[in-house]
């Protein structure tokens, strides 16, 4: 995860037993130290082995907890002119899906993704009418080392990576799409996840078979005439690997 610090921070959390886990008897074999930010891995078989994170979450953390602490800096950052980046990386049923995206309308179960569109529209309302705001969104996917436009006419066409001296590297012919609030975004991304590439594995029959980039742009506009006129463009990255 990456905000305007220009580091990587990793966060890891631990998910409850789901029902096949508990049918099985299946023991706990991590202990979480929230204090010392560390996670021990303990085997019948082996010495236990300690590692440290910048952030570390037991079964009982909530979303909000996870948000505030991880997401929320990064989100905050982009009104400040930086790009921020949040992924989430693990096996398939190791909670990833719930971690970003919850239970979208449970205000107590919404996940990074959902609380981040209700972070950056309640910044923009809370702003009035000082600045002038421009959100938009893409969603691209990469599957069997092609980019495509999740957004689309024809989600199913490959698209072309480009480089350009001055806006650096791009997708061409990649659509944008203008954003008013948190309701149009989450339409976006349930449409652009429809067009996802899907498979079934032992652990999830519906799982994700390519990597996704939801990409959030946020352009502020400050000054009431040309000469004093100021803007600041910051970007929010939502990957799943």
């Amino acid at each position: 995860m990456k905000g305007k610090s220009e580091t990587v921070k990793v966060a890891v959390r631990v998910r409850p037993m789901n029902k096949r886990e508990q049918e099985e008897n299946s023991q706990v074999c991590v202990d979480v130290d929230p204090t010392n930010n560390q996670i021990s891995v303990n085997s019948p078989k082996h010495e236990t082995k300690t590692f440290q994170f910048d952030y570390v979450y037991p079964m009982s953390s909530t979303q909000r907890e996870v948000y505030d602490q991880v997401a929320f800096p990064i989100v905050e950052s982009i009104f400040q002119g930086y790009n921020g980046t949040i992924f989430a990386y693990g096996q398939t049923g190791c909670g990833k899906t719930f971690t970003m995206m919850g239970v979208v309308n449970d205000p107590n179960l919404r996940g990074v993704i959902p609380n981040a569109f209700e972070h950056i529209f309640g910044y923009i309302n809370s702003e009035g009418s000082s600045k002038k705001f421009l959100v938009r969104c893409s969603f691209v996917e990469i599957y069997n080392e092609e980019v495509r436009d999740l957004l689309g006419n024809n989600s199913n066409k490959a698209l072309e990576v480009r480089e350009d001296p001055k806006k650096g590297t791009f997708v061409k012919g990649l659509s944008y799409y203008p954003l008013k609030n948190t309701d149009e975004i989450v339409k976006c991304l349930d449409k652009g996840n429809a067009n996802r590439h899907v498979g079934a594995t032992s652990m999830n029959d519906k799982s994700s078979r390519s990597h996704s980039l939801f990409t959030v742009y946020v352009e502020i506009e400050e000054g009431e005439d040309e000469r004093n006129k100021k803007i600041r463009s910051g970007k929010l990255n939502l990957v799943d690997l």
